[in-house]
């Protein structure tokens, strides 16, 4: 009992009396969780409407916001450079829509998701061979990001509030809302679920499925370059953000695959958690705790409750 305490008490009663300091913890962790939750609102568009968990939604957010930087480092306007960049990433969209998934229309999903993949692993050398592989420094105010800090007073510490992660929270709760009105009032919205629900009944009531999945992967290219903004003004643009949006897969096993609820909480979820345990058990596992956590909590899901927070529980009647 003595060595538990010691192990998870200790370092919260470390803290003495300056709370501002796990609050602070507290708000960083919420702000990267919110982040994780944009990065797995993508996964799940695509997974509406293909059922298939999309590999190449990483890529699409890196390569993105290089293509945001790279023409306001040509001398394109930064209000230009957004305009075009939402039009490479609607050109995107209907070029995989036309080249990749056309014809794997009613295919199994395996091989839909192997394509997914393939998409991926061309995408990044295309990327590499277009932009180099140094990193680049994300534009923010010539885009309308804040920096800087506010900071406020808490009991006797400071908490710091940076700017750009208030906009991050502010934006992310615009865009589910805009999501969560589109799927549930818009009449593409509607025919996105039906898709989603079965392919053949979709198509046999008139729903066009190559419209909706160029649609779909739009809306996942604007969700990918809201993404790749506010993590690359964060931590600058590189192809090392691919891998740290596979941790919606993990936030998508918590949360469940199709429900945006569940990608928002879940998301929050595993920020705010990852961050308490690196800062206050990270020592006791030599550092590192945010590179695995968020994989060792999906695989308690997996265990225990493989459907998620509020994924629908699959029963099959023999």
């Amino acid at each position: 009992m003595e060595m538990l305490n010691s192990i998870f008490i200790a370092p919260f009663m470390d803290m003495g009396s300056d709370w501002s300091f796990f609050i602070q913890v507290l708000w960083e962790g919420f702000v990267q969780g919110t982040l994780y939750a944009l990065i797995a609102l993508g996964f799940v568009l695509i997974f509406k409407a293909s059922g298939v968990f999309n590999f190449a939604q990483g890529i699409m957010v890196v390569l993105a916001v290089l293509v945001l930087v790279g023409l306001y480092e040509l001398g394109v306007p930064a209000w230009l450079s957004l305009i075009l960049t939402i039009g490479f990433m609607g050109l995107l969209a209907v070029g995989i829509e036309r080249i990749v998934l056309r014809p794997l229309v009613n295919q199994h999903d395996a091989i839909l998701l192997m394509a997914t993949i393939g998409l991926a692993r061309f995408l990044i050398g295309a990327g590499q061979f277009i932009f180099g592989g140094e990193n680049r420094a994300m534009i923010t105010e010539e885009i309308g990001l804040p920096v800087g800090a506010s900071e406020a007073e808490m009991f006797e510490g400071v908490v710091f509030f940076e700017h750009l992660d208030i906009s991050a929270v502010v934006i992310a709760a615009l865009m589910v809302t805009a999501l969560a009105i589109f799927f549930n009032k818009t009449r593409i919205g509607r025919a996105l679920r039906a898709v989603a629900d079965d392919h053949q009944a979709a198509l046999s009531v008139g729903i066009s499925l190559n419209q909706i999945w160029a649609i779909v992967w739009f809306a996942a290219g604007i969700v990918a370059l809201v993404t790749g903004i506010m993590w690359g003004a964060r931590s600058d643009v590189s192809f090392a953000l691919e891998i740290i949006a596979l941790k919606a897969l993990a936030v998508l096993i918590i949360g469940g695959f199709t429900s945006i609820p569940g990608a928002i909480i879940a998301g929050i979820i595993v920020g705010v958690l990852e961050k308490i345990f690196e800062i206050f058990w990270g020592p006791l596992f030599g550092g590192g705790v945010e590179a695995w956590f968020a994989y060792l909590l999906a695989l308690i899901f997996l265990l225990f409750r493989p459907q998620g927070l509020f994924g629908e529980k699959i029963i099959e009647r023999i």
